[in-house]
C-alpha cells in the first residue's frame, strides 16, 4: 500500500499549468526545468514510495538524456522504448529507496537499460581457469605476508594516497578484466615510484586480448610481465574498440612490473592485508539490478558469486558499525559514488559479498636500488 500521495514540486506544477492550458511549455524552459527536477530527484530521498505523473516522469526521462548527452538518433520509436525502461526502472529505484536499506539507488547512467541489456553490454570478466589446467605458462599463484607486521590498519583508501587514476569508462568494450589489472600496476608504481601515471588499457586490447571479448585479470597481468612493462594511456588512449596493435607503442615501457600473486581464495582477512599493501583486483558478481542502479551507500543486497565483472578493491573502512570494501569500478563518473561503490565486507559466505574474495590479484614491483648506494 502506499503512503500519502506525492506531493508535486514547482516544477510539476508550471508543467500542469502549460498542460492545462494547452499551451507549448518552451523550450529553454523545458530544458532548465528538466535539468533541475532531475538533479533535486537525484540528490534527495523520500521515505515514502512517491506517486510520480507521466508528466513528472516525462521530466525526469529529459532531463536525464540531457545531463548524459543520450540521443537516440531521432529514432521515436527507440526513444518510447527507453522511456518505458527508463520508467520501470525509476518504479524499481522508488520502491528501494522507499525502504528501509544501507543503500540507495539511483537514475543513474544505466538508467535506460534493462538488467539483460546491462548485462549484455557491460559484464565482461570471466573466472580464472583452475590451476591444474593452467600449465608450466603461469606465474606466481600464492601470498606472502609475512613482512607485514602484526599492525594492519583499521581502514585503508590509497585514492588519499595518491595511488588512484581518475575513474574510466570502458564503454561497450568487454574489457573490465584489463581495466581492472591496469589499475592494480598504476597503484603499485605510485606506492613504489612515487609517481602515477595512467596506463593504457588499449594496448591490452589490441596487443594482447586482439579483440573487445571477455577475458581473465590475470592474462592482462600477465601480458604487461612479459611484455616488459605498459605504455601510457596518454600516448596509446583507450578507444573502446580493437584495432591493430601498434607495435612502437607496445615497445614503449612506461611502466614495468616484477611479477604478479594470485592471493588467497575464499580469505577475507587475507584479502584486507593485501589492500593494506596495495589495490587489489578482483572478479565479482555484477548481474543484479541493484547493483546496475547503484548511488550510494554500502551495498548489501543480495547478490550471487558466478563472476562476471572485475573491478579494482583501493581500501576499505567502517560505517555504522558496517564494514565495507572501497571499490574503483570502469564505467565512468555517473554511477555510484563518482564511480566508486562501497560493498559490504566481511559478510557470512566465504566468497565474499558478491564473490568478492574468490579471485584477488596483485602485481609486484620491487623498489629500485639508488644508484648513489
Amino acid at each position: 500500500m502506499r503512503e500519502a500521495p506525492y506531493k508535486p514540486t514547482k516544477n510539476i506544477v508550471l508543467s500542469l499549468y502549460y498542460a492545462q492550458h494547452q499551451s507549448p511549455m518552451p523550450p529553454l524552459l523545458l530544458f532548465f526545468l528538466s535539468i533541475l527536477f532531475l538533479f533535486t530527484y537525484s540528490y534527495s530521498s523520500s521515505e515514502s514510495i512517491p506517486f510520480r505523473s507521466e508528466l513528472e516522469v516525462n521530466l525526469l526521462f529529459e532531463g536525464w538524456l540531457m545531463k548524459h548527452n543520450k540521443t537516440y538518433k531521432e529514432n521515436s520509436f527507440e526513444k518510447a522504448k527507453r522511456y518505458d525502461i527508463f520508467k520501470d526502472n525509476l518504479r524499481y529505484i522508488d520502491e528501494h529507496n522507499g525502504g528501509n536499506h544501507t543503500f540507495t539507488l539511483f537514475l543513474n547512467v544505466f538508467a535506460d537499460l534493462t538488467v539483460e541489456e546491462y548485462r549484455d553490454t557491460y559484464l565482461g570478466s570471466l573466472p580464472p581457469l583452475p590451476k591444474e589446467t593452467v600449465g608450466s605458462n603461469s606465474d606466481i599463484y600464492n601470498d606472502n605476508f609475512d613482512d607485514f607486521g602484526s599492525e594492519i590498519p583499521n581502514s585503508t583508501d590509497w585514492r588519499a594516497s595518491g595511488a588512484v587514476t581518475p575513474v574510466k569508462h570502458q564503454g561497450a568494450c568487454f574489457c573490465c578484466w584489463a581495466f581492472a589489472a591496469v589499475a592494480t600496476v598504476e597503484g603499485i608504481n605510485q606506492i613504489v615510484t612515487g609517481e602515477l601515471i595512467s596506463l593504457s588499457v588499449q594496448q591490452i586490447v589490441d596487443c594482447y586480448s586482439k579483440s573487445c571479448d571477455r577475458g581473465y585479470i590475470d592474462d592482462a597481468l600477465k601480458y604487461i610481465r612479459r611484455n616488459g612493462g605498459i605504455d601510457s594511456d596518454v600516448d596509446y588512449p583507450y578507444n573502446a574498440t580493437y584495432e591493430q596493435c601498434d607495435k612502437k607503442k607496445e615497445g614503449k615501457k612506461v611502466v614495468t612490473i616484477d611479477t604478479y600473486q594470485h592471493l588467497s581464495e575464499n580469505n577475507e582477512p587475507r584479502l584486507k592485508m593485501g589492500v593494506a599493501k596495495q589495490p587489489v583486483a578482483v572478479g565479482i558478481h555484477a548481474y543484479e539490478r541493484a547493483f546496475q542502479l547503484y548511488g550510494h551507500g554500502i551495498f548489501t543486497s543480495k547478490c550471487g558469486t558466478r563472476i562476471d565483472h572485475a573491478v579494482t578493491i583501493v581500501g576499505y573502512g567502517n560505517e555504522d558499525k558496517l564494514d565495507y570494501w572501497i571499490i574503483k569500478n570502469c564505467w565512468g563518473n555517473f554511477w555510484g559514488e563518482a564511480g566508486y561503490m562501497r560493498l559490504e565486507r566481511n559478510v557470512e559466505s566465504i566468497k565474499g559479498k558478491c564473490g568478492i574474495a574468490q579471485y584477488p590479484y596483485i602485481p609486484l614491483k620491487k623498489k629500485k636500488a639508488s644508484s648513489l648506494e
